[in-house]
């Protein structure tokens, strides 16, 4: 439980949609006693509601890509019949435990009507039955294919973004460090929302965080322990992406919740990102916990961060 109670600073509409979560779903003391089957079935459950006005798109294509563990599931999403369009390569959260391409169906499809560009969701393997880096490489597996074919999904290889949400931003900061000394590397923009990149304690891990939102330390220990093999992966440049060096990054939007755990991550990297000249923008969205993305359904505010976003993935990727 976190020092600080946030139900009385809560942006209404944010309250309500805590509220309506816990209707949904009842939350669990102790993630750790309960089977995975049963964690998953309920967070899908939830998310369904989030997506159920999801809006209609222009074409959606599912294919594989030969990944590490075996096929690598993706979802195309696009907005337009133009072709060929840049795309953002998107990776879920649910901290590498929950989570896949209907629970964050809407999200992907908003980015994708309200910027342009196609959006490419990636169905990476669950932990902890597939653990790091297993994730890492299917996302390297999956960009490399469309550097190499991209032109045959309707794709610019040439003109890509890569961004996800929590866990999935996590991921997406590491991929770009290993992508930046690629040549030619393909990123033109990161967007990365409410991750975690590498502290282990800090003001707002203190602060913030309860049974309501899960994100107690108790919650995210548990995720951790699923994801890593061992403490000593906590250690790793490509799961503590502070530790890495920052430099020559593309484009970073930074969209983090203001009474969220992981918030100091957000402004951590911000002052890295500006220590070694990357451009970026960070968003810190008041009144709103981590997750807020999934909720535009009933937050304004989840609406407000994906208009920000996508205003970046016009710029970076359609303006130019």
């Amino acid at each position: 439980m976190g020092k600080i109670s946030c139900k009385g600073r809560l942006d209404p509409q944010m309250a309500a949609a805590l509220q309506k979560q816990v209707e949904l779903v009842p939350p669990s003391a102790d993630l750790a006693q309960l089977p995975l089957a049963d964690i998953r079935q309920m967070y899908n459950h939830e998310r369904r509601f989030w997506n159920a006005d999801a809006p209609p798109m222009e074409t959606i294509e599912n294919h594989t890509v030969d990944g590490p563990c075996g096929a690598v599931s993706v979802r195309l999403y696009f907005p337009s019949p133009q072709r060929p369009l840049p795309g953002l390569i998107y990776l879920h959260g649910g901290g590498w435990v929950v989570g896949n391409l209907d629970t964050h169906d809407k999200i992907m499809r908003l980015l994708a009507l309200r910027s342009g560009a196609a959006v490419v969701g990636v169905d990476y393997h669950l932990a902890p039955e597939h653990r790091f880096p297993t994730q890492l490489d299917e996302v390297l597996a999956v960009l490399a294919h469309i550097r190499r074919r991209g032109n045959a999904w309707g794709l610019v290889p040439s003109r890509l973004a890569l961004g996800g949400d929590s866990a999935g931003a996590n991921m997406s900061l590491s991929i770009a460090v290993s992508l930046r000394d690629q040549t030619p590397d393909p990123l033109k923009a990161l967007l990365l929302f409410y991750g975690a990149f590498g502290l282990r304690d800090s003001g707002s891990r203190r602060l913030y965080g309860s049974l309501e939102d899960g994100m107690r330390k108790e919650d995210l220990d548990f995720y951790i322990k699923c994801y890593l093999n061992d403490s000593a992966d906590e250690d790793s440049l490509r799961f503590d992406v502070f530790r890495a060096d920052l430099s020559r990054l593309p484009f970073t939007y930074i969209g983090a919740a203001e009474y969220d755990p992981l918030v100091d991550d957000s402004v951590t990297l911000q002052r890295c990102l500006a220590e070694v000249g990357v451009p970026h923008t960070l968003h810190l969205y008041q009144g709103v916990l981590h997750g807020f993305l999934h909720l535009s359904r009933m937050v304004d505010k989840a609406s407000q961060a994906i208009d920000d976003a996508a205003g970046v993935l016009r710029e970076q990727l359609l303006v130019r």
